[in-house]
């Protein structure tokens, strides 16, 4: 069975999110989803998410094509990586993660994962940041 992994903080449930998720489930059997902590959303993206960490949990649990949903750890994000032990990590096309430095990253660790970069849907109109506003 192979395992694919996705991250983020996933606030407001929308056709952008679905779309990444979709794509990343076509790489594997199983998706597992990271939901971001509070503190570590906050710190990435520079503001308090909306809903909270359980709300957030929750929301991305009831989703049918999410295998499992699982909090984030505190700190370092290899620690839920070494965890999951994913197959292919699936990066979302604006998350602010280099592929080539996270492969990087996997190989010095001795962490065997192909990281894949989704592609966008729709920007313009399916971006958490814009549809908050």
């Amino acid at each position: 069975m192979k395992t694919v992994m996705c991250a983020g903080t996933f606030d407001t449930i929308h056709p952008g999110h679905l779309f990444y998720l979709s794509e990343a489930k076509k790489y594997g059997d199983k998706l597992i989803v990271v939901v971001a902590r509070d503190g570590t959303s906050e710190k990435f993206k520079g503001k308090k998410p909306f809903h909270n960490e359980k709300e957030r949990l929750e929301a991305v649990r009831m989703l049918n094509i999410v295998d499992e949903a699982v909090l984030g750890r505190q700190g370092n994000i290899f620690d839920i990586i070494k965890e999951i032990k994913p197959d292919v990590i699936c990066l979302g096309y604006d998350q602010n993660v280099q592929k080539q430095q996270l492969e990087d990253e996997l190989k010095k660790r001795g962490i065997k994962a192909d990281v894949i970069r989704v592609g966008a849907y729709m920007p313009h109109m399916y971006k958490s940041s814009k549809i908050r506003k």
